[in-house]
């Protein structure tokens, strides 16, 4: 495997939190702790575009597929819409004074992740609040959604998964997952398996289908991981970490195959927060504290 860093995006004035694609298979957006949202351009990489500004710090963006909203989670206000064309806020949400740390949609769902513990479900065209969910007094951090089971998970702050009803979203199923915060969960391509990862820097990979029971535990980075994502193909794995590394694994055997630091990669130099694995030449993007968005190209 060869991984070689090919760009740079510099601009944000704090650390970068957030990462989402972009209408077009080379654009992405960005966002962090200097409120600002920014669209790249794969193809061009010397620009980037202000699409917005918010008053706090951004963890979660979000794009909405059907009508094209970007969904920005401020962190104690709510839920911004922006129009990416003409970058104006088309309408907001004050849900909650709280921080929200993930944003995931499921056919006109929008499912919100909030640092008091409360999940909420919103109607996505009408902006009517459907559901709150309050299943832990800590943090929801992370959502996964698996169409096929017809489910969704979220990571919490008191180190459990739990597994609600995508219909009725009612609680199915709690994980006791690991020693410390949940902070990323993702369902593997074809849905046989739910991976989660956290403060502990264990990646856990449960078996779906057999009652999440667990398949592999992993000690897979020094500190914290952050968040993990797989290639489009679904052969690949990648993990970033607070240790300033991003490692990637076979996603069929969960071998690690590279690690990607600053010494042998001139990789981020304080913590990797974010990944977004694009269709665009199979590159690889990762958001650091060191206000930068790295691209990688795999091969």
């Amino acid at each position: 495997m060869i991984i070689e860093k090919i760009d740079t995006f510099g601009g944000h004035r704090d650390c970068v939190y957030a990462l989402e694609h972009g209408p077009q298979p080379h654009q992405l957006f960005s966002a962090g702790a200097d409120g600002l949202v920014v669209r790249w351009h794969l193809d061009r990489p010397d620009l980037g575009e202000l699409v917005a500004k918010v008053p706090a710090s951004v963890y979660a963006l979000a794009l909405h597929a059907t009508s094209g909203l970007l969904w920005v989670g401020q962190n104690y206000e709510g839920v911004h819409l922006i129009d990416v064309f003409s970058k104006q806020e088309v309408n907001s949400l004050k849900l909650t004074t709280a921080a929200i740390f993930d944003i995931k949609f499921y056919k006109n769902d929008a499912i919100i992740a909030l640092s008091d513990g409360v999940v909420i479900v919103v109607d996505a065209e009408q902006l009517a609040i459907k559901k709150h969910l309050k299943a832990s007094d800590q943090s929801a951090r992370c959502i996964a959604v698996n169409p096929v089971e017809r489910e969704v998970a979220i990571g919490y702050s008191d180190n459990t998964v739990r597994i609600f009803d995508l219909t009725t979203y009612a609680l199915k199923r709690m994980i006791p997952a690991h020693a410390n915060s949940v902070f990323t969960v993702a369902y593997s391509p074809d849905f046989r398996f739910l991976l989660t990862a956290g403060r502990d820097a264990h990646l856990k990979v449960w078996q779906v289908e057999n009652e999440y029971t667990l398949h592999e535990d992993i000690v897979a980075h020094m500190f914290a991981i952050n968040h993990l994502v797989y290639n489009p193909a679904g052969t690949l794995l990648a993990t970033a970490s607070m240790d300033k590394s991003i490692k990637l694994w076979d996603a069929e055997t969960f071998r690690l195959l590279k690690v990607v630091d600053r010494a042998r990669h001139a990789g981020h130099g304080t913590s990797v927060n974010k990944l977004l694995w694009t269709n665009y030449k199979n590159q690889l993007l990762s958001a650091s504290d060191d206000r930068t968005v790295s691209v990688w190209k795999v091969a």
